[in-house]
């Protein structure tokens, strides 16, 4: 089985490649706008696109016959991701291009990439650390993206073919239970606070607005200021959030790698547009659309990948409201749960790890000591519960 990783290394080009890599980045966009403009928006099929615009695209914009091609497939894939959101492509910004084994080559002898730009092809220097260093060490990889980022720099996202071990005979399940006031909550006790992230949120939706009322309403000066302190500043919240959800990431998985287990999550796609429909204050808003789960789900599972670990999602119904010990339905008050049927009392988020973690047991481990085969009946208070966990075969 093959993983494909995707590494991103800065380039460190000459002024003069500069000026290369620019005029093809913007022919590039250029032809893909054509392209999108020119054939009829319920065409998806990039064969088909590069049938109606493939010569047009040559002869316009100066690309290679590779480059060509890819642009047909941007705009073919592009229109593909935005049909399934029931949405239109409406125009691509002069910011990548995409690469091939024809246009693309690593050079491992001097650490260069080789790019076929507009009439022209380029060796240039790559500035990368060691983990880029060992992931490209003795392999051809033969796809690339060239970008600009957001700070003006140059870089290539290569894409590396990785073999991956085979999948763990795992023998549990560690449960992991999502949230805002704690980022992750495993089944083995496990946690991550998440206060420090939030109020690293905060602290920086409070500057942006500061800032950016400087920068409509203050003196030229202050205004230029304003923007200058804007710029420097954007993405730094991102990358804090993104290095937090590596570290969690990697915990857990090395957890199950070392107890033998499967890392069960819970399915909380379309959560956020569910919480939306609440009545909540701005603060509250903000704080929900910035709940990276999802990055945090997607680094779970490609580590996992990497290590053999499985990562399986399961319904998040009921799980924080049932009580993991007999399965009946319980309280839970500021962050407490408290059954009334066994007793057993704790952290609410605890018992909803462990809660997935069975959930996880009676999809991937059939044949267990117990299983969840119970319905849920209505008791006296009007609250739903359910009977105790039953043996399993």
């Amino acid at each position: 089985m093959e993983q494909v990783l995707t590494l991103v290394c800065k380039l460190n080009p000459t002024s003069e490649q500069v000026v290369k890599i620019e005029a093809t980045l913007k022919a590039f966009a250029d032809a893909c706008n054509y392209a999108n403009q020119q054939v009829k928006p319920q065409v998806t099929n990039k064969t088909t696109i590069q049938n109606m615009v493939y010569q047009d695209l040559r002869s316009l914009f100066g690309l290679s016959a590779n480059l060509a091609v890819r642009a047909c497939a941007r705009v073919g894939s592009n229109r593909k991701t935005a049909k399934q959101q029931d949405k239109l492509v409406l125009s691509f910004k002069a910011t990548s291009a995409d690469y091939d084994a024809r246009i693309f080559a690593f050079r491992e002898k001097d650490w260069t990439v080789s790019l076929n730009l507009l009439s022209c092809r380029e060796h240039i220097k790559m500035d990368i650390g060691n983990y880029q260093l060992g992931k490209l060490k003795g392999k051809k990889p033969t796809s690339a993206q060239l970008c600009k980022h957001r700070d003006g720099s140059y870089y290539i996202h290569i894409q590396v073919k990785d073999e991956v071990p085979q999948a763990l005979k795992a023998t549990n399940v560690i449960g992991v239970d999502f949230g805002r006031r704690e980022i992750a909550v495993t089944s083995n006790g496990d946690k991550w606070d998440g206060k420090q992230i939030t109020d690293i949120r905060d602290r920086y939706a409070k500057t942006r607005a500061s800032l950016q009322q400087k920068a409509t309403k203050g003196t030229r000066s202050t205004r230029r200021r304003a923007r200058r302190i804007l710029q420097r500043l954007s993405g730094r919240e991102r990358r804090f959030q993104q290095w937090l959800n590596h570290q969690i990431s990697y915990r857990i998985i090395k957890e199950a790698m070392a107890k033998n287990a499967i890392v069960a999550i819970e399915n909380l796609t379309g959560i956020r547009e569910r919480t939306l429909k609440q009545p909540r204050n701005k603060v509250e808003r903000r704080r929900s659309n910035s709940w990276s789960f999802y990055q945090l789900r997607f680094f779970l599972e490609y580590k996992g990948i990497k290590e053999g670990v499985e990562v399986i999602a399961v319904p998040p119904a009921y799980t924080s409201q049932t009580c993991h010990q007999c399965l009946h339905i319980g309280g839970t008050s500021d962050k407490r749960f408290k059954c009334g049927n066994c007793g057993w009392h704790g952290d609410a988020d605890l018992n909803g790890a462990k809660m997935i973690s069975l959930l996880g047991q009676s999809v991937s481990l059939p044949g267990g000591s117990r299983c969840l085969c119970c319905s849920l009946n209505i008791d006296s208070s009007g609250l739903l519960q359910s009977p105790a966990l039953k043996g399993g075969g």
